[in-house]
């Protein structure tokens, strides 16, 4: 077997799961670059997810760049996340994965208005991971939104196999970096719902 860049990869270091019903694998001990966002959060026609899991590595990141900054620039569709209650609780849901569950090691993320990036090393099947995400965080939401019997977020989610400490520290500084880019904040760590603001000193400038 061959990985997305053809380098040998071993099926007993390598976890499977179906997206698309496309087969996806990554392989044990790797980070992944996860992200997910509101349901309605942007117009089918304007979608291009559902290119981006069975493209080529490079064009499946352009696809994505131009996916995340679509979103970021959407005029229309939910921003419930830009709500302290919500975008609180999806956090804490993130938090308690790594902390009360032990479903993974959580690298870095960022819960902006209509969508979600985080970057975290599966210590169970994938599937799982994103299920207990998305599902416990919709119920709750909903509840504090008074929406019953309505989808929260969208079911596609995109995963990406982060390949070396480099690749590693470029997606976690684009995570963290997010808020600033989209013009929410003019600095990484003032935007309250990301891992920039516990990564100790900050690189703001005071006044």
């Amino acid at each position: 077997m061959q990985d997305e860049v053809g380098q040998a990869v071993s099926p007993a270091q390598t976890k499977a799961f179906y997206q698309r019903r496309l087969p996806h694998w990554h392989p044990d001990e790797a980070f992944l670059f996860l992200t997910w966002r509101l349901f309605g959060s942007l117009p089918r026609q304007a979608d291009p997810s559902a290119d981006l899991q069975s493209a080529p590595p490079k064009m499946a990141g352009q696809a994505f760049l131009t996916l995340d900054r679509s979103i970021d620039r959407a005029a229309s569709g939910p921003i419930w996340l830009r709500d302290r209650r919500i975008a609180s609780l999806v956090v804490q849901t993130l938090v308690a994965g790594e902390i009360e569950r032990g479903f993974y090691q959580l690298r870095a993320y960022v819960v902006m208005p209509n969508h979600v990036h985080a970057v975290l090393l599966p210590k169970m099947p994938l599937p799982a991971i994103t299920r207990w995400l998305k599902g416990s965080t919709a119920r709750r939401a909903n509840r504090i939104l008074a929406r019953t019997g309505q989808p929260f977020w969208q079911d596609e989610s995109y995963d990406h196999w982060v390949r070396t400490p480099n690749e590693l520290e470029r997606i976690v500084r684009y995570i963290e970096r997010n808020p600033v880019s989209a013009g929410l904040v003019s600095c990484e760590e003032d935007w309250p719902w990301s891992s920039a603001t516990t990564a100790g000193e900050t690189a703001c400038p005071t006044m």
